[in-house]
């Protein structure tokens, strides 16, 4: 027994020495739970939707593709769309107007957010850190009139009110494909892209869209589709993502840039 006892107190010595040469005699564990930073706070970010489908709603990749990266960004997301009818409902399968039909974009957009979706005049810019808006016909068609006015165009009233509150409020927006024309109409002068301004043989079919945003009085910068474009004074993220005949990658990478930078402008 002696030698049991001369042996733990041998050990207990040689520990007991070993903290006291760690700073403030801490041991391991101790001095690993002073590295360890306080959580930042989640970036609250709303999502705008305009239905489901790209013809008429929601491009749905691009939405699950912010989606995703937002999960990346440790966000927390809430999902809103207006409570308003479809300017109309197309038939993927044939890409032409089912005449019978008629759809609610709150509804539709439903889908996406696997229920989870509130009417976009309940958005308060006060309540979140960003706003995302997705591209799709559906930003065209039925959060504005861009797809059959063009330049003299309106906007949805929620969807103008939402980005004029937070753009006053100095918080990020960022958009996506089609979707950057809400910016330019609302907020002038906004710098925004939607990738090249020339068809280039069919691999920037809606390349004229450069032309009505700078005739609405905004910036457009060319860009690539895995890039995004950063107006700094306004807080704007914008990236080409379907605009462009691409890879499905390469768009997911544009809309990872867009998200990111959305993210590092909240300051979360």
């Amino acid at each position: 027994m002696a030698a049991v006892r001369a042996l733990v107190g041998s050990r207990l010595a040689a520990a007991s020495a070993f903290a006291s040469l760690s700073p403030g005699g801490r041991t391991p564990s101790q001095r690993a739970a002073i590295h360890l930073s306080a959580p930042h706070p989640a970036a609250k970010v709303a999502l705008v939707l305009s239905g489901c489908g790209v013809y008429d709603g929601t491009e749905i990749h691009e939405a699950s593709a912010i989606l995703v990266h937002l999960s990346r960004g440790g966000a927390e997301v809430q999902i809103f769309a207006p409570d308003v009818p479809q300017m109309h409902v197309i038939d993927h399968t044939k890409g032409q107007p089912s005449e019978s039909e008629s759809r609610n974009v709150l509804t539709e957009s439903a889908r996406i957010a696997r229920g989870k979706i509130t009417d976009l005049a309940k958005l308060s810019a006060t309540n979140h850190d960003a706003a995302i808006f997705p591209g799709g016909f559906g930003a065209a068609k039925n959060l504005s009139t861009f797809a059959v006015d063009g330049k003299d165009c309106k906007v949805n009233k929620e969807v103008e009110r939402v980005l004029k509150e937070f753009h006053q409020a100095g918080k990020p927006i960022g958009l996506c494909c089609i979707a950057p024309v809400l910016a330019a109409k609302v907020l002038r002068g906004v710098e925004v892209t939607v990738g090249h301004e020339q068809e280039e043989g069919g691999k920037w079919p809606y390349a004229g869209t450069a032309e009505a945003i700078k005739a609405l009085g905004a910036k457009h910068f060319v860009k690539e589709v895995a890039e995004a474009h950063v107006d700094q004074k306004n807080k704007v993220v914008t990236t080409p993502a379907f605009m462009c005949e691409a890879a499905l990658h390469h768009i997911h990478d544009g809309i990872g840039a867009m998200v990111r930078k959305v993210l590092e402008l909240t300051g979360k």
